[in-house]
């Protein structure tokens, strides 16, 4: 064949040829190609002749309905799932199902467990009909018929409580008592909560305070006479009663004379005092703390009256060889503080900082002994609580000048406990001798504690660090050691290693100057005079009257503990009220501070007046 463009036609035949011969080849079985000769190894692009393209894997997904998802992440966020419940959930549920245990609270410390002790020496010297709930099995009813021929008082002067270890009440030192223990109430509220003793130590109050109702007409605004005292004894006497007899309060049976004064400004102001602290405790109870109110304002008027200033104490042979007034202006002071606070009445704040108050208790003379707090002396105490006002109300004109140097005084009461300064003297073993070195002090002691302690709260609350000494800045917990080195020292931290608290410690007084606990509750009943065996008798009281303070070491921390030794070893209600107050200012098992508003609930705010303007100029 001949071709156009020159050329031979054979190549074109023999391509014919070929490609006939590869359509046939394709279609050959490619599985067969084995056993046509092609036993060796194929390359990558015969491999895909043969094979032909990979198939690609389709995604599997997932319809939830509202969203669709990839089957793998699906699957990956329930296995997620699961892992987190049962790394986090499970561990939960199963610490939830666990029963739960409280963490044990830490121990008390020791000023705790002493607070409480002291605390059961009034049920102790409860009088009257006793609550089966008194806790004290060898005390029962007593003094049921006190008062009971007195024609103005339903049912007698019944309830009450026996002054110390004889079956007397005195209603002067009672009052203090009670007025000290609200005091404490109100400052410590969360600390008695925390530690269980709150509604106890409302309750001793209250036993109290319904009993000093009962010795004025209550229900009176004007009152012309208050009962000031049952029971007692004069000096020399011979006929029977609670110094001539040594009897269990349960078995006396001789006449207890009710003692009436129509003067007594001192008496008038500290009962005032004690119903109107604790009108403040009550408010809780509207109507009590109403009645304690009215009858503190009633008993103060008594107090106020021209007519009727004369000591309570004068004159009377039960009263002024025991519980003799010195003054009643410390009253005056203390009383109308207590009741600004239960009123919020500023009369009463007027007539507390008048310059005629400080005057008159001459509370800017800087005298040791009327820096030192006692049932006789409030001066200390009335100037501190109101230095309160001043730290926490800041009232201004025209109270400002008197705080101020109600508050400079206090400031200079507080050094004159410090060792440093000279003041009061103290023994080798480190107790204060605030008595000039005499029998009984550790009353003093107890109560100068607490001004120390609570002070210090104060000005700690205000952001204050310390207070000055002449030109010595005092730290606060130079208050703080003072205190807690006088109350160590009454628990036992002093020469005799003895605790000075009756149940207290391991050392204690065995042989405490006390009519109940000294004679056995044996079913016999001992005559007035059959007692003494009981009070002579060498061996140990067989009742422990617990958290009873006695009396105390003398100035040489020598301590005798014989019962017949009424200095050394008689405890008193008004001592025991001021180791209380300190107990609780110190312990920290219920937390730290004072509660800072409680005891200004009935204050309305005080808006400091302007003061006068300036006389004009003459020339």
């Amino acid at each position: 064949m001949h071709n156009h463009w020159g050329g031979s036609l054979e190549i074109a035949a023999d391509s014919a040829a070929e490609d006939e011969k590869s359509r046939n080849n394709l279609d050959w079985d490619r599985a067969s190609l084995a056993n046509q000769g092609y036993n060796g190894n194929l390359d990558q692009t015969q491999q895909s002749w043969l094979l032909g393209p990979p198939e690609k894997k389709q995604k599997k997904y997932v319809d939830l309905g509202c969203i669709v998802c990839s089957r793998k992440v699906f699957k990956w966020t329930i296995l997620s799932i699961l892992i987190a419940f049962v790394v986090i959930g499970l561990p939960i549920i199963i610490a939830k199902a666990i029963p739960k245990h409280k963490r044990a609270p830490p121990p008390p410390d020791n000023y705790t467990v002493a607070l409480r002790k002291a605390l059961l020496f009034f049920n102790a010297q409860k009088s009257g009909k006793l609550p089966k709930s008194n806790g004290i099995p060898w005390r029962g009813d007593s003094g049921l018929q006190d008062g009971s021929d007195l024609s103005d008082v339903k049912g007698g002067l019944v309830g009450g409580y026996y002054d110390a270890g004889d079956n007397s009440k005195f209603h002067f030192p009672m009052s203090f008592a009670m007025t000290m223990l609200s005091w404490s109430a109100i400052e410590y509220e969360h600390k008695y909560r925390e530690i269980g003793e709150y509604n106890h130590v409302r309750d001793l109050i209250k036993w109290g305070t319904d009993y000093l109702l009962l010795t004025f007409n209550s229900s009176a605004t004007k009152i012309d006479k208050i009962y000031s005292q049952v029971g007692g004894s004069q000096n020399g006497s011979t006929t029977p009663d609670d110094h001539t007899c040594w009897q269990r309060p349960e078995d006396m049976d001789y006449d207890r004379p009710v003692q009436t004064t129509t003067t007594g400004p001192e008496l008038a102001g500290e009962m005032a005092a004690a119903m109107a602290a604790a009108s403040i405790l009550f408010r809780d109870n509207n109507a009590y703390s109403k009645k304690l109110r009215k009858g503190a304002e009633t008993v103060f008027a008594f107090a106020r009256d021209g007519g009727r200033r004369n000591r309570y104490s004068r004159g009377n042979p039960f009263i002024e060889p025991y519980y003799n007034s010195t003054g009643y202006y410390d009253e005056y002071m203390w009383g109308s503080a207590w009741l600004f606070y239960a009123t919020g009445n500023s009369s009463y704040l007027a007539l507390a900082t008048n310059p005629g108050m400080s005057s008159n208790s001459r509370a800017f003379y800087m005298i040791p002994d009327l820096s030192v707090l006692s049932w006789d002396n409030k001066l200390p105490a009335a100037m501190l609580v109101l230095v309160r006002a001043r730290l926490f109300l800041n009232p201004g004109y025209p109270y400002e000048d008197m705080l101020k140097m109600y508050h400079n005084v206090t400031g200079l009461t507080m050094c004159s406990y410090l060792k440093r300064y000279n003041v009061f003297n103290f023994t080798q073993g480190g107790m204060i001798q605030l008595n000039h070195g005499k029998a009984q002090n550790l009353q003093y002691i107890a109560n100068a504690a607490f001004l120390a302690s609570i002070f210090a709260d104060y000005l700690n609350e205000t952001g204050v660090p310390g207070w000055y000494c002449g030109s010595n800045f005092m730290p606060i917990s130079v208050l703080k050691d003072f205190a807690t080195s006088q109350i160590n020292y009454i628990l036992g931290d002093n020469p005799a290693k003895m605790s000075y608290v009756v149940g207290f410690g391991k050392k204690f007084p065995r042989q405490v100057h006390h009519r109940a606990a000294s004679i056995p509750k044996d079913r016999t009943k001992y005559s007035c005079s059959g007692g003494f065996r009981w009070r002579d008798a060498k061996t140990p009281n067989p009742h422990n009257i617990t958290g009873a303070m006695v009396g105390g070491p003398d100035r040489f921390d020598k301590f005798k503990d014989v019962r017949s030794n009424y200095s050394y070893t008689e405890p008193t209600l008004a001592g025991n009220a001021g180791l209380v107050a300190a107990l609780v200012s110190l312990t920290t098992s219920g937390g730290v501070g004072i509660d800072k508003n409680s005891i200004f609930a009935a204050v309305p705010p005080l808006y400091p007046v302007s003061p006068p303007p300036p006389p004009p100029w003459k020339p």
